[in-house]
């Protein structure tokens, strides 16, 4: 099954809601940038809470994520637009521990519990808006559950998972974001509590074959109305005629030196790893003429 996403409301609308597998979507990004199991945890749970902030944009409009820890992975950057793509990458794809006291994955000693979580919006604007928040856990569900609550004052329950087989293959994946509306009363709000507590985690569901559909239903019962429902997967905008046009902005100074001392010029995409490569009589093409 392929992955995708569920916007629903429920409680007469005083509880917005998201869902989400995205175990397609982390594999290939694990493909993609070689991770290892500990850091294909960390970018996985990123990209899976990325992918439905960004289902909460519009139009056009999309966002950049970065999480800039104190741990081994360094920082991990993922971006989403409000039709289902992300993508996403991490500074050291290579890092992977035995299990934490939990027998889990251990994403908070990655990821490092001193540093920022950081949203940058682009809504078409002037002016973007950007959110930041220290890191509280390293965990990654917790600290955009803090973000939420502190930089977008919306109370939120944020929860994400990645399960990985012992080849390194993402084996499931998934997520959700509750959040609750100004109507939203304290009885609604403990009932979602509870449930969010007795309910196993949530790569587990998603393992065990659970859909969006259903894990709404899991922690919201039946007051569940879905508004929509959106594909996911990992995209990456980058080609070789972006690049060219980002060479020919550097200037004819910088593209002479490219031809002089490395005799073309190659430049490799940091979220998807393509590589793309221009010989001397391109560069030449792309000089400004004066």
């Amino acid at each position: 099954m392929s992955d995708y996403l569920l916007k629903a409301t429920a409680y007469e609308g005083n509880v917005r809601a998201y869902a989400i597998t995205s175990t397609d979507t982390v594999e290939e990004a694990r493909q993609r940038q070689d991770t290892w199991a500990t850091a294909s945890a960390a970018l996985g749970r990123t990209i899976t809470i990325t992918a439905m902030m960004g289902a909460m944009l519009k139009g056009e409009d999309k966002l950049t994520v970065k999480i800039e820890g104190n741990g081994p992975t360094g920082a991990i950057i993922a971006d989403a637009n409000a039709k289902g793509e992300v993508r996403g990458y991490l500074t050291q794809p290579h890092v992977d521990f035995e299990s934490n006291e939990h027998g889990k994955l251990d994403v908070k000693r990655a990821v490092g519990t001193d540093g920022t979580l950081s949203v940058v919006k682009d809504l078409g604007l002037k002016n973007h808006f950007t959110g930041q928040v220290p890191i509280v856990s390293g965990e990654v569900s917790e600290d955009f559950t803090y973000y939420l609550a502190n930089s977008e004052q919306v109370p939120s329950a944020v929860g994400a998972g990645v399960l990985v087989n012992p080849d390194h293959s993402i084996l499931a994946a998934g997520g959700f974001i509750i959040q609750m509306m100004p109507g939203a009363s304290e009885e609604t709000i403990g009932k979602i509590e509870t449930r969010i507590n007795k309910i196993p985690p949530i790569s587990q569901l998603v393992q065990d074959g659970k859909t969006p559909e259903e894990i709404l239903h899991l922690l919201l019962e039946e007051n569940v109305k879905i508004h929509e429902k959106l594909p996911v997967g990992f995209t990456c905008p980058c080609s070789k005629e972006r690049l060219a046009t980002a060479i020919s902005g550097l200037g004819n100074e910088e593209i002479d030196a490219m031809i002089r001392e490395d005799h073309g010029a190659h430049a490799s995409c940091h979220f998807c790893n393509e590589t793309y490569t221009f010989s001397i009589d391109e560069l030449k093409k792309l000089k400004t003429k004066k």
